[in-house]
């Protein structure tokens, strides 16, 4: 159960970063600031799936379709999953093209090593100039995709989250903060199997 409500925490502050630099869109460096948050956020989530924890593992972005029929379509964990991974596969793109785009300067470390640059090479200013052309028509097309990219992102997200509250409200209330499930009772678990009992497996958790 903790370790559902770290996620939860974890997905809370993912989302409150993402909205905010997609607010933020416009404001420059506080946006740049931002995103690169989103990335660490990210890259913690991918250290944290190494875990070995079966809730943090990266197949459950994967949309398996076993045992998906008509009547169950709606309630399958593969429409879930499709959302999931396109929600992650926008937020991670938008991400990337941004840093790409930003270079460290940001952060302070793409101007060190222009200063630096600069003044080894004095007499080179006209590959100077040549070689930032390139980077402006570089940062033209990275600059398409992660805006496209990043209005993508909002949309995809409300639709997982009705998705979410029309299918499965547990789960919905309980990543909104509205629930906090209660603790396994005693009887959810055999001495000797160790196994949920009926009413415990159907829980979302």
């Amino acid at each position: 159960m903790v370790v559902l409500q770290r996620l939860r925490l974890y997905h809370a502050v993912l989302a409150a970063l993402v909205v905010l630099a997609y607010l933020t869109g416009e404001a420059g460096i506080v946006h740049a600031w931002l995103g690169y948050g989103v990335a660490a956020v990210i890259v913690f989530r991918l250290i944290w799936a190494t875990s070995g924890v079966p809730q943090l593992g990266l197949m459950r972005f994967y949309p398996h379709f076993q045992g998906l029929k008509l009547d169950n379509a709606m309630a399958h964990p593969a429409i879930s999953r499709a959302l999931m991974l396109a929600i992650a596969v926008t937020v991670i793109t938008t991400a990337a093209t941004g840093i790409a785009m930003d270079r460290g300067r940001a952060l302070g470390i793409n101007a060190a090593v222009a200063v630096s640059s600069a003044q080894a090479n004095d007499g080179k200013a006209s590959e100077l100039r040549s070689r930032e052309h390139r980077d402006s028509d570089r940062h033209g097309l990275l600059g398409e995709v992660h805006e496209a990219l990043g209005n993508m992102i909002l949309p995809i997200v409300a639709l997982h989250v009705l998705y979410l509250l029309l299918f499965k409200r547990p789960l919905a209330r309980f990543m909104l903060f509205f629930d906090t499930p209660a603790p396994p009772s005693p009887s959810a678990a055999t001495p000797l199997t160790g196994q949920r009992s009926p009413s415990e497996r159907s829980r979302p958790f």
